[in-house]
């Protein structure tokens, strides 16, 4: 099954590129759920919500809708003392979770997350905390990519996410590979000039794919989505509505 969404959605500056003028911000998701089948919910990175909040968003979309969750920061950037930040993210969780409507979380950890048995382990002691809930990792340094780190993501049944991104030094290249039953894939734009020199943090988003860059995608996409159960694939490039665009474009192309 595949699912096809963005990463977050509600912005301000998709008003008018694609929420209707006038739409109030309460009728933003059920608008969004008429046309995709998931979203990446990224605003559990910088906040736990209230689950009368969570509780909400299940009800504002239709059966076979599922979330994703972005850990929260301190479980990914800070990593000291945070036991307490994993017991109340799964806590919130709950009325997704209940709804049926959980498709994973996701770890984005940052690219100071090098490769090194201190932080090996502490992925172990990260899926450790969150149970029996499916979890997918997204390494922003290109030195995790080896393939004894592969075989035990596959043996720990942690999902890799694949991800397309400017083609600069130790970052990630375009690789798609599915370690557990997870297929997952972040198309982040490939703005090379503000992905380290930025005033807002929005600027390393900004980018709009061409149908030829997303073409590179379609047979990754198409592997993956032959080897997971479920395969999500996302748009990160929110700046202005493009996400929305790309994954049209990607929608008609894989059909």
């Amino acid at each position: 099954m595949m699912y096809l969404g963005t990463s977050g959605f509600s912005y301000e500056d998709w008003v008018g590129n694609f929420y209707p003028m006038g739409m109030p911000k309460a009728e933003w998701l059920t608008y969004y759920a008429g046309e995709f089948n998931t979203c990446e919910v990224n605003s559990t990175f910088y906040a736990l919500p209230k689950p009368s909040n969570l509780k909400a968003m299940a009800a504002k979309t239709g059966d076979g809708f599922l979330f994703c969750f972005k850990a929260n920061q301190e479980m990914t950037h800070q990593r000291d003392d945070n036991a307490h930040v994993f017991e109340a993210f799964c806590q919130v969780l709950q009325p997704i979770i209940t709804a049926g409507k959980l498709g994973c979380i996701l770890a984005q950890f940052p690219y100071s997350f090098g490769f090194n048995r201190r932080n090996w382990e502490y992925l172990s002691l990260f899926k450790e905390r969150l149970g029996e809930l499916p979890l997918v990792v997204e390494f922003r340094n290109a030195r995790w990519l080896r393939s004894e780190v592969f075989d035990w993501l596959r043996h720990q049944e942690l999902g890799f996410c694949c991800v397309d991104e400017p083609r600069l030094p130790n970052l990630l290249p375009p690789l798609a590979e599915a370690t557990s039953k997870i297929g997952y894939v972040r198309f982040h734009g490939r703005n090379s000039a503000k992905w380290w020199q930025h005033e807002q943090a929005y600027e390393r988003y900004d980018y709009s794919y061409t149908p030829q860059e997303l073409s590179e995608w379609l047979p990754k996409i198409q592997k993956l989505d032959s080897i997971a159960e479920k395969t999500f694939i996302f748009a990160n490039n929110h700046w202005r509505g493009q996400a929305v665009s790309t994954i049209r474009q990607l929608r008609v192309m894989l059909d």
